[in-house]
């Protein structure tokens, strides 16, 4: 490669969403497939919320198309290529990655526990040592466990001492404080509750062993965060991936600048330093790939909000606990990509009982192709498709004017519920 390539900012969001899978035909769906694309994202984010599906089912979804949810959970629960742990987010990840997210496992860094000084959190561990111990028993002899049947059995105050930020909920934090040390996995889900056992006995027996130092954990997570942006200034390739745990960055990426194994770049009209890795720079001039899909609130496409505002021209902020009157798009909004831009958002609600997909708002962007209601409707039909539906409830005063005449032939009218 030349030394100070020049990019445009069209090559870097091709490639960037070619990375992303968002811009190829969605591979046949299969548990390999399934594993292919996670190993692409290297992590997908986990969250509660499913007015429309979970958000990791969505990140699924906008690459794969029509497919079986259960192959996600014969992924990570049967053949345990995936496990639940801490990346940017609480996230699903590559059991191949272990020595990489080892890393945090021995900082034992609670995720409710952060602003915690360290002091109080050695004291409140100590303090609540026996309950510790009973859970990792319980575990131990009883085999993998729900969080309630560990939580019932630990409501005696006399096993736990609160120090006042724990809110009562010492059970829950110690589970989380296991898990984020490395002592116990999520083994399953049941209904969505977590099913936890000893971390030894959900590891797979081919987990790479290494312990490898801070630098060469760096060294590897700088390659999987940036293969998985295509292109990336440093803070892109800090945020993304395990988020702010980086340690010697600058040292480490330098290195790689002088083996060639990463490459700086710059891209036209855009400031900074931009950064590539080697084996997608034959990658810059291969076409974009035609697609309309919709995207998780979560999605790791979307979750640097700089980024994407950069690279897409696109604002988006997460309105779920925003109060309803001052909302500006809407509940759970998720944003639309088309030919390889975001042209629009739709707050969606799917109702199970009813199997449609309503939809209380569609927002076309400044810009939006005209022609884009069919994609927009074709996309709309085939989440509900995905989701085991059978319509779309789209009504008038939902439609923007942009997409209006398109719109007006290709939905029935149904009032959306509230």
């Amino acid at each position: 490669m030349k030394r100070g390539l020049t990019i445009t900012p069209a090559q870097a969001r091709t490639l960037f969403l070619r990375k992303q899978r968002l811009s190829e035909v969605p591979a046949p769906p299969t548990a390999a497939s399934v594993l292919d694309v996670v190993r692409s994202l290297r992590c997908v984010q986990l969250d509660p919320i499913s007015v429309v599906a979970r958000s990791h089912r969505l990140v699924l979804y906008s690459r794969l198309g029509q497919h079986d949810p259960a192959l996600l959970d014969q992924v990570a629960f049967a053949e345990r290529h995936l496990f639940e742990y801490w990346a940017h987010c609480a996230s699903l990840v590559l059991t191949e990655d272990y020595p990489i997210h080892r890393v945090r496992m021995r900082e034992t860094r609670a995720l409710t526990m952060r602003g915690v000084r360290m002091g109080r959190l050695r004291e409140w561990v100590a303090a609540n040592a026996r309950l510790k111990r009973h859970i990792l028993s319980s575990l131990r002899r009883r085999g993998p466990l729900l969080s309630r049947e560990l939580e019932e059995a630990g409501q005696d105050p006399d096993w736990w001492i609160s120090i006042g930020w724990a809110g009562g909920r010492n059970v829950s934090r110690m589970l989380d404080y296991l898990w984020i040390a490395g002592d116990i996995m999520v083994a399953g889900r049941q209904g969505g509750q977590k099913v936890w056992d000893l971390t030894e006995r959900v590891l797979p027996t081919w987990t790479p062993p290494d312990r490898p130092g801070e630098k060469e954990v760096t060294r590897r997570a700088i390659g999987h965060s940036l293969r998985a942006l295509g292109v990336g200034t440093e803070a892109h390739i800090k945020y993304h991936f395990v988020r702010g745990r980086y340690p010697h960055f600058r040292d480490v990426l330098a290195r790689l600048l002088r083996r060639r194994e990463v490459h700086s770049v710059r891209v036209e009209g855009w400031p900074g330093t931009w950064f590539i890795h080697d084996s997608d720079v034959p990658r810059l001039d291969e076409p974009p790939t035609p697609r309309t899909t919709l995207l998780s609130p979560f999605d790791n496409l979307i979750a640097d909000r700089a980024r994407t505002s950069r690279m897409f021209d696109f604002d988006f902020r997460i309105e779920i606990y925003v109060p309803e009157g001052k909302r500006k798009f809407g509940y759970y909004v998720l944003p639309i990509l088309h030919n390889g831009a975001i042209i629009g958002r739709a707050d969606l609600q799917y109702a199970r009982d009813e199997g449609v997909l309503h939809v209380h708002a569609l927002h076309a962007e400044r810009g939006a192709d005209p022609f884009a209601a069919p994609h927009v409707v074709g996309a709309l039909r085939d989440l509900a498709k995905f989701l085991g539906g059978s319509s779309v409830a789209l009504p008038r005063k939902a439609r923007p004017k942009e997409w209006k005449r398109g719109l007006a032939s290709l939905l029935d009218d149904a009032p959306a519920p509230r």
